[in-house]
């Protein structure tokens, strides 16, 4: 077996990912693309996230993306012979990374007790929505209830007042980033203690830190914080959206001048950002009065050239036209059977090369027959074991 590299530090790291969804397995795509060998173990009927939203060739979106660089394997985990085989794996694997709700791998005779005594060097991940303990564990969650219970939601209010999802699945996102780098620290220790770990990481918990400061700020001031930096945000112009952000008094008076209103900062009213936090809604009516004159392009060559800081607002497939990602390669595009290309943005950190030579996401069960015969398994446990996996696949076509 290679040698680990900067390129692909996890080479020859085993893992296991019976995730399902966005969050568990975005954490092992993350391993897959630092080199780790990931089995993606699926219920006959495949992971949910394969028909969330349009489907195509039995993957969505989500699914063909958060899945690249896996390896299938299907197996039925209602049945004895399916957990056996499972259990099996797990005693030659460095990572387990499970979705269930919390106590329910350990019924299955899955859970961290049971498996770690067999392979005191496992790392076993588990990603939930509230956590494994506590009054909340047993409640069901997705990203859109990590969002509103965080407080995630109500900072996010539009223009309308209302408090609104992001939208796309943050949460899920995040808590894929924090249970890889969970992973990447327990592994370091574990060149030390030759022990892995329990790691317990929810949807709620990653959320609420990814707010950051938010939670010091409300608290500081008695939940309901002023605005940082009226008038920073986004503005529509006469043929497009912009965003404006700014950090200090003297971009504030130089956003002004580029607007034609060199009059709104010498007003008494809006003299620093905290009287302008006071009176945001007279500052930013005025501001989207100017802006609603011109047009996007000749907004942002007048902001720029006055060192302003703002952007047009760009859809995701207009960001992907954009020079400066052709330039930086700032997207990988993986042809994927049964949908064509599949773009996705690169991962900050990992080599260009590596991400695009990751092979697609597997079909149910694709690659289960080698799996199982490089664990060691006979030829007739292998056939008992993948006899559903062909008409799965046949299914999907």
């Amino acid at each position: 077996m290679t040698a680990p590299t900067h390129e692909a530090p996890y080479r020859g790291l085993r893992v296991l990912d019976l995730g399902q969804g966005v969050a568990s397995p975005y954490c092992g795509y993350l391993l897959a693309a630092s080199g780790a060998d990931v089995i993606k173990v699926e219920p006959p009927q495949g992971d949910w996230s394969r028909g969330l939203g349009t489907t195509h060739g039995g993957h969505s979106a989500l699914s063909a993306v958060y899945n690249r660089g896996k390896r299938g394997l299907r197996l039925d985990l209602k049945t004895e012979a399916g957990l056996a085989a499972l259990r099996r794996l797990a005693a030659r694997s460095d990572v387990f990374i499970e979705g269930f709700r919390p106590g329910v791998a350990a019924r299955l005779g899955l859970g961290w007790e049971a498996l770690s005594a067999g392979n005191p060097g496992l790392i076993y991940v588990s990603v939930s929505g509230f956590g494994q303990t506590g009054p909340d564990a047993q409640r069901p969650c997705s990203d859109s209830v990590a969002q509103a219970f965080s407080g995630l939601v109500a900072v996010n209010r539009g223009a309308d007042g209302a408090p609104h999802r992001v939208g796309t699945t943050v949460s899920d996102i995040v808590t894929g980033l924090y249970a890889f780098q969970a992973v990447a620290t327990t592994l370091f220790a574990r060149q030390t203690t030759g022990r892995g770990r329990w790691l317990d990481i929810s949807l709620t918990q990653s959320t609420a830190a990814l707010l950051g400061h938010k939670l010091a700020e409300h608290m500081l001031e008695g939940g309901a914080p002023r605005a940082l930096n009226v008038p920073a945000g986004s503005y529509p112009t006469s043929d497009g959206w912009i965003m404006v952000t700014l950090v200090s008094e003297a971009q504030y008076r130089r956003l002004c001048e580029a607007l034609g209103r060199p009059d709104l900062s010498q007003d008494p009213r809006f003299a620093d950002f905290g009287r302008r936090a006071d009176a945001a809604d007279n500052l930013t009516s005025q501001v989207r009065a100017a802006f609603a004159t011109a047009t996007t392009a000749d907004w942002l060559a007048r902001l720029h050239a006055a060192d302003v800081i703002a952007e047009r607002i760009l859809a995701p497939e207009e960001w992907l036209r954009e020079p400066q990602v052709a330039a930086t390669t700032g997207a990988v595009r993986r042809p994927t059977p049964g949908m064509g290309d599949v773009w996705a943005a690169r991962t900050p950190g990992v080599y260009d090369m590596v991400e695009d030579d990751l092979a697609p996401a597997p079909a149910i069960g694709e690659h289960g027959a080698d799996i199982l015969r490089e664990a060691g398994f006979t030829s007739e446990d292998i056939a008992a074991l993948v006899s559903g996996t062909i008409a799965a696949r046949a299914a999907q076509s």
